[in-house]
């Protein structure tokens, strides 16, 4: 299993899946007119081994790893190919991009404070309207569990703040 570094470069998020065997990506590839290189099958595995959505650059430090003369741009270029044939999905995270391996219909909740996106499954729309739903795009702002009480106090700070009396 290929252990992804989050943004901040901590281990984790691993989802315990594996990517397809190499034959199976090989063909689902080949019918999409492109060729399973080895940068690609790393760059896949790296993305499907994690639930933390990683940025180029993340995946990029992770296949390093293997192949230490890929350069970013390589990396780059087969992430928006793989997310244009359909076997990854991109998400607008502010200013940067991210990379998910799920490209099934799910929503995102992306903390404010430490940037991470979380996954958030909701089938009930289609079930419940009876709607075919081709796709959407649901995303969720605010601040996660673990970064709350970091906010909270900044909050607080703010507020003890805009009450002290001004100098004239």
């Amino acid at each position: 299993m290929i252990a992804v570094r989050g943004e901040s470069g901590e281990a984790g998020g691993r989802r315990g899946m594996r990517p397809p065997p190499d034959a199976t990506l090989r063909v689902d590839l080949a019918r999409r007119g492109m060729r399973l290189t080895d940068q690609r099958r790393l760059i896949l595995a790296v993305v499907r081994s994690t639930d933390r959505h990683p940025t180029a650059e993340g995946v990029h430090r992770a296949v390093r790893e293997h192949l230490p003369r890929v350069s970013l741009a390589t990396v780059y270029r087969n992430l928006r190919l793989l997310a244009r044939e359909g076997l990854l999905a991109e998400i607008q995270a502010g200013p940067s991009v991210r990379f998910d391996a799920r490209t099934g219909r799910h929503h995102h909740f992306t903390c404010a404070d430490c940037g991470r996106i979380y996954t958030r499954l909701d089938a009930r729309v289609a079930a419940r309207t009876g709607f075919r739903v081709s796709h959407h795009r649901i995303e969720f702002y605010g601040v996660c569990r673990a970064c709350a009480p970091r906010a909270d106090r900044r909050v607080a700070r703010r507020r003890a703040a805009s009450r002290r009396p001004q100098p004239r």
